[in-house]
């Protein structure tokens, strides 16, 4: 466990965006305005904000989730003019000693990354009500009844079905095996999220285009899927990858850590015509290495949600209410096709504009456990 201290220098508050009612609400509440967060609000005496990485090998340099959690932190830091502190987890077993170890070292917001640190944050939350605490990808619903368990908790959420939606959408039109494929690292919500948008976006495909593109790897009936196990590149990711290309996929959507990793050697190896897509990041900007193999990322803004969450906290505003990160918020999204720019039909960014545009008015509808 290593924990280190950073010194932000002192600057304004930006201006948050927008929210989304937690789901099942009827609408979303309305814009925010400077007013929340403008540059002369007074930063809270003795405010220390904190986070908690996941269990990934890469921690605080994942490339992902943990990557984004420490940037959106280390920016609302910058702006507040405020030390932080970050802890990075090598196990489960470290989730709930580092969360203690920053509550002992007076943090006084708690950033915890990914869903499988939600029992601990929980735990946490409810030992420590006057603690403040963000959870990434996790509402801490342990009684599964809908409300986050302890009002000291601000959840920041993604429907990211609404994006991979878009994303699948592109992959049938790219494919020319009229195959594609997906896996994960296990059957969570926040993963088949993923998975589930894809397989309609390619539905949406086939029904407007009268095409036939086949899904390996997620059944939207059965709920279930290709799994690994796991959220590191390893051999089981290395055999999901494997039997897609083996059953004609010529675009894959790894979801999980770094398992996309695994996918690219994969195609690398097989020396086809194959695409890959990342998550969360834009896998272009945040790991060069397989930018080439990339058509585009699913995209969950992260550093977003969590830089708004401290900014608001720092000045006396913390907000529990969930931040869901939407196609209308910019919460999520897809990045742009980069060295696939070419390679795509010259009518498929339109036609993904105005899949944009009828996912946020309602005429396209997006299912997901997030929909409401």
């Amino acid at each position: 466990m290593t924990i280190s201290t950073r010194k932000r220098a002192l600057g304004g508050l930006v201006a948050v965006g927008l929210f989304v009612a937690l789901a099942g609400c009827a609408s979303a509440p309305p814009e925010e305005t400077d007013e929340t967060a403008d540059a002369g609000s007074e930063v809270v005496e003795g405010f220390l904000p904190c986070v908690v990485s996941g269990a990934s090998p890469g921690g605080f340099q994942d490339k992902s989730f943990n990557q984004l959690s420490y940037e959106g932190l280390e920016r609302a830091a910058d702006e507040l003019g405020v030390d932080f502190l970050d802890v990075r987890s090598t196990s489960s077993s470290d989730f709930a000693p580092n969360i203690q170890s920053l509550i002992d070292q007076n943090c006084t917001l708690v950033v915890t990354t990914g869903f499988d640190l939600g029992a601990a944050a929980g735990e946490a939350a409810a030992a420590n009500p006057d603690i403040q605490f963000v959870t990434v990808d996790t509402i801490v619903d342990e009684d599964f009844d809908g409300d986050t368990d302890s009002p000291n908790i601000k959840p920041v959420i993604f429907d990211t079905a609404q994006a991979a939606f878009m994303a699948g959408y592109a992959s049938a039109s790219y494919s020319t095996s009229k195959i594609v494929g997906t896996f994960g690292g296990g059957n969570f919500s926040t993963v088949s999220i993923f998975m589930d948008g894809f397989a309609q976006g390619v539905e949406y495909w086939n029904e407007q285009k009268g095409d036939n593109v086949t899904v390996l790897g997620w059944d939207r009936e059965k709920e279930d899927g290709l799994f690994t196990g796991s959220f590191v590149a390893g051999q089981e990711a290395i055999n999901a990858a494997q039997g897609l290309v083996d059953q004609g996929a010529d675009v894959i959507l790894p979801v999980g850590g770094e398992i996309y990793q695994s996918a690219a050697s994969v195609i690398r190896d097989s020396g086809k015509d194959i695409a890959l897509l990342g998550v969360d990041a834009d896998v272009f900007e945040t790991d060069p290495t397989v930018g080439d193999l990339l058509l585009t990322s699913v995209l969950k803004a992260v550093d977003v949600g969590v830089e708004e969450a401290v900014l608001k906290a720092g000045v006396g505003e913390f907000d529990v209410t969930p931040f869901i990160g939407t196609l209308e918020n910019d919460g999520v999204g897809i990045a742009p096709f980069h060295d696939f720019e070419d390679k795509v039909s010259p009518d498929l960014q339109a036609e993904l504009d105005e899949i944009r545009a009828g996912i946020i008015d309602g005429s396209i509808t997006v299912e997901s456990y997030l929909a409401g």
